[in-house]
């Protein structure tokens, strides 16, 4: 049986779209994956599949002397890498970007190993900068992104399939939002929450909630108390379908990742996008993408007081939720499938 080797990591926005692709890949081919004791160990693991772990360094934006240990961590964490490659002896390796996954490419490279990897942004993230050109083809989920490379191709955002086809009144009722007199808005403040996004939602909750059930994720250990009738929280939520299937409308942060899952879904969205010295400015670029094709509204942070205002003004616009029915975001598990099994079957 061929074998793959998986890699990317730091935030769950670079591991799970991995996991969407490793669930449709599990009985065709033997899967492994490569990265450190992180984010994406916990997240791999469930899955039962080999995993083989690296020390890998990250570059801290701005200044930091930290910077200057690098080139010698990366130089142990490629080392690292071939030899469990050797070890392996994986016909591919294909990475969803983020540091984790630079030593693991560039250990690919030296070993004569065929690469892909995939970028979910708008604009290309440092890691797929620096080895999008050791790759056999630089995979994207925005057609402008694979059009500004020399081997860049478009293939759309890799998904989960538990996204799709829950019952909505089955999901509604999970919820405990039975009743048929309000519709539901799902709040998602990224995979750790955002204190920022939470803060708002609940100054406002009273308010809200007159109109609306409120489904919030809030991320970990952001959990409150709360006797505000309609309102639900979770930490996390590992069955996102029913929280997508339950909603009529969604707040969120613009990572790649909820980009195109709510689009996908065809939900009406308001992008709340992460503006601070963490970004890089990706998910602006994202947002704003969207919102020149008329598929979402953006709120920024500074704005955050128009809040209230801004939710009613996404839930009643008629022409966005018929633009959105019209819209061609997809799934693009099967075209990256296609771009794997290319390579594999050379």
């Amino acid at each position: 049986m061929k074998k793959i080797v998986f890699t990317g990591g730091g935030s769950a926005g670079h591991v799970m779209p991995n996991v969407a692709l490793m669930e449709e890949l599990k009985d065709k081919y033997e899967l492994f994956y490569i990265g450190t004791n992180g984010i994406e160990k916990g997240l791999i693991s469930p899955l039962k599949i080999p995993y083989g772990q690296i020390d890998c360094p990250k570059f801290i934006r701005g200044f930091s002397w930290k910077n200057f240990t690098i080139p010698f961590a990366f130089h142990r964490a490629v080392e690292k890498a071939k030899e469990i490659l050797l070890t392996i002896q994986p016909d591919i390796i294909f990475s969803k970007g983020g540091y984790v996954a630079l030593p693991v490419v560039f250990a690919g490279k030296k070993l004569k190993i065929p690469c892909l990897t995939h970028e979910s942004d708008l604009s290309l993230g440092l890691a797929n900068r620096l080895m999008g050109g050791k790759c056999e083809y630089l995979l994207t989920a925005f057609p402008e992104t694979a059009e500004s490379v020399m081997n860049g191709r478009y293939v759309g955002a890799p998904l989960r399939s538990s996204i799709f086809g829950m019952d909505k009144g089955m999901a509604r009722a999970k919820y405990g939002f039975s009743a048929l007199n309000k519709p539901v808005l799902l709040v998602l403040g990224g995979g750790s929450g955002s204190k920022t996004v939470n803060d708002f939602i609940r100054k406002n909750l009273f308010q809200l909630c007159r109109k609306y059930y409120i489904l919030h994720l809030c991320g970990k250990g952001n959990l409150v108390e709360s006797n505000v009738a309609g309102y639900a929280q979770r930490e996390f939520e590992t069955d996102m379908g029913a929280a997508y299937a339950c909603a009529d409308g969604v707040i969120a942060r613009s990572g790649a990742n909820t980009v195109f899952e709510v689009l996908s879904l065809k939900k009406p969205t308001l992008f709340i996008p992460l503006q601070n010295a963490r970004s890089r400015g990706d998910q602006v670029k994202n947002a704003e993408y969207f919102k020149k094709q008329g598929l979402c509204h953006v709120l920024y942070e500074r704005e955050l007081e128009k809040l209230p205002t801004a939710i009613d003004g996404m839930m009643q616009d008629v022409s966005l939720q018929q633009r959105l029915k019209t819209c061609d975001v997809t799934c693009g598990n099967g075209k990256i499938i296609e771009c794997i099994k290319e390579l594999i079957e050379r």
